[in-house]
């Protein structure tokens, strides 16, 4: 059932791209003379974003479509087909999606800071510990149980696991371990009317930076009750 849960509350958490989305499409949006994002462009996005997480398509996610990504992505990283990943690979497939991210940013005119270049020096170190830890029988590669193991652990220690988990019982409000369709698309309708402030049915450059100064105080708040613990 625990790992269910924490399976689950990575499809939980997607809904806050669809924020994310409201305030990065409607950055390019407004720089075509727009500015402005509805509630069918965020279901839009949203829509394709659930669909990508419906591996088996079925309509529902599950832990069955969580099992069938991590086997999708477990796959790709796994570059010598060998049945097991090492970090060399894992270190190259971060890589990857760093450069990725990076060019995703340039094209948006956004810079990455030193910190965040510090950062991801530091993440190495973190991610060399946990392939260590994570490589149970000391073979230099991790299996496909070995990986899913080491991010089910990270996810459950870390906060974001936790975060994951109060969003899970928030968008599965039947209980049943599973988020379906209609479950999704009403939190992403509820996270749009928390966006527009003055219910015109349409969220504003004005009204993504106030709930983008909103979560930011959010995590300072956390950030300074868990440094209080």
């Amino acid at each position: 059932m625990r790992k269910t849960i924490l399976s689950l509350s990575a499809a939980a958490l997607a809904l806050t791209g669809g924020v994310a989305y409201a305030h990065n499409h409607g950055e390019r949006a407004h720089a075509n003379g727009d500015g402005v994002i509805t509630l069918a462009e965020m279901q839009a996005r949203s829509a394709e974003r659930f669909a990508r997480m419906d591996a088996n398509s079925d309509g529902v996610l599950n832990a069955a479509d969580r099992q069938a990504r991590m086997a999708e992505r477990f796959a790709r990283i796994d570059a010598d087909n060998d049945g097991e990943v090492t970090q060399a690979e894992m270190q190259a497939a971060h890589e990857a999606r760093r450069a990725k991210r990076a060019e995703r940013m340039a094209e948006r005119g956004i810079e990455r800071s030193e910190r965040t270049n510090r950062r991801g020096g530091n993440r190495a170190e973190r991610m060399a510990e946990r392939f260590a830890a994570a490589d149970t029988d000391h073979s230099g590669g991790l299996t496909m149980a070995e990986m899913q193991a080491m991010h089910e652990a990270r996810g459950e220690r870390g906060h974001r696991g936790k975060r994951g988990m109060n969003r899970m019982a928030q968008v599965d409000t039947n209980g049943d371990q599973a988020i379906s369709k209609a479950e999704f698309d009403a939190q992403v309708a509820a996270r749009f009317a928390r966006l527009d402030a003055d219910g015109n049915g349409q969220v504003t450059a004005e009204e993504r930076e106030a709930a983008k100064a909103d979560r930011r105080a959010q995590r300072q708040e956390r950030r300074a009750a868990r440094q209080a613990q």
